[in-house]
């Protein structure tokens, strides 16, 4: 299969089986980005861990990395692959979620957006061409487009215009890239580039969009401004009326999304590619996902319970130890409960995508998703 090829295995109704060859390996879709901002799983989990919890692609932030400890250092050290000890793919979203979410000062320009660091706060630009060195440099399997992820409740003039220079921004991106894959010293000169559709909830604005950037011919498009504040169930207009304008024959990734309901609706709706902090950040306040919905460790009732977190998984923390032992773990404040239970997570996130796979294999996805969904309804989450 050659780079950049998405392999359509299966279809039920909208709901995608496919395969997404990369210069890092072949992505079996739908998947799961497991999200390690600065280069690791926030919770203590190494890219060792991630082997053996099914982690297929690792999701990176290419505006942290930048800050620390800078993309020129990774690039020295032979790429983030290599600094990470990660032979897997490799996303890198663009560094405009953060610019536009940190409640950074910021001025947006045609150029790009000036901005402070939240480290230090020195000045700092970032537009399409700097955005494209700097995953360059990081050399991921797959780089976003530099975008604007606007805000909610937006106004429509504001959302025509921000659109309209985010797809100015993405042609410099693509040009950029082109560019940095055909130099000598280039970690990854297979890298890959993913657009971004916009167009807050103006699904007309949202629409015209796709059509505009599906003519750019990229290797993937995602959809983004979205788990920002709207509604699921707006959120789930827009993919049914935006996802049937992206190429077929293109990955579509639906960005920041989210709960395993989240996931199971957007797969149904035709989205091959996820990423969400949830997992991992739920897991470090003793939030865990069970088969029968959502669990709080810290609850009293588990102060003797022996029973796994879930006794249909199979984590290395199911595996081996009892809800009173993680809640033990917790309120003695150790690391090892954040751990624990983080690995657990994103083992359920993973082993459910694994399940959505071989639903849609065996035509049978909108009966596994009605069941699933009873099932998380069974603790009242």
């Amino acid at each position: 299969m050659e780079i950049g090829k998405f392999n359509l295995i299966k279809t039920e109704g909208r709901a995608r089986r496919g395969e997404f060859c990369t210069a890092h390996g072949v992505v079996q879709t739908p998947v799961f980005q497991n999200v390690g901002t600065a280069g690791a799983i926030k919770g203590a989990v190494s890219t060792e861990d991630l082997e053996q919890l099914k982690c297929q692609v690792e999701l990176s932030n290419t505006y942290h990395l930048h800050l620390r400890p800078g993309d020129k250092l990774i690039k020295e050290m032979g790429g983030l692959h290599k600094f990470m000890v990660w032979d897997k793919p490799i996303l890198t979203d663009s560094g405009g979620f953060q610019v536009f979410s940190l409640g950074l000062l910021r001025k947006i320009k045609e150029e790009g957006v000036y901005f402070s660091s939240h480290i230090d706060g020195r000045k700092i630009f970032m537009g399409p061409e700097e955005s494209m060195q700097i995953q360059s440099n990081l050399g991921s399997t797959i780089a976003m487009a530099f975008d604007e992820c606007i805000g909610l409740p937006a106004e429509r003039p504001y959302v025509e215009a921000s659109v309209a220079r985010t797809t100015r921004w993405l042609e410099r991106c693509k040009k950029e890239m082109h560019r940095l894959n055909q130099l000598e010293d280039t970690v990854n000169p297979k890298q890959m580039l993913f657009g971004i559709n916009q167009g807050a909830t103006f699904e007309d604005i949202r629409i015209e969009h796709a059509k505009r950037i599906s003519e750019m011919e990229l290797d993937g498009y995602a959809i983004g401004g979205l788990a920002v504040g709207e509604s699921h169930a707006e959120m789930y207009r827009i993919l049914d009326e935006v996802v049937p304008y992206l190429p077929e024959e293109k990955p579509t990734y639906l960005m920041g999304v989210g709960t395993p309901e989240n996931i199971l609706e957007a797969v149904e709706r035709g989205v091959d590619f996820f990423d969400c902090v949830l997992p991992a950040r739920n897991g470090r306040h003793a939030h865990v996902y069970t088969n029968k919905g959502k669990l709080n460790l810290l609850n009293a009732k588990y102060e003797k319970d022996d029973s796994p977190i879930d006794d249909t998984c199979g984590c290395p923390a199911c595996r081996r130890y009892s809800r009173a032992y993680i809640r033990h773990l917790f309120k003695a404040k150790e690391m090892l409960a954040m751990r624990l239970c983080v690995m657990h997570n994103l083992y359920f996130f993973n082993s459910m995508m694994e399940e959505i796979r071989q639903a849609i294999e065996e035509d049978r996805f909108h009966a596994y998703k009605a069941a699933k969904l009873d099932g998380f309804r069974e603790n009242g989450k």
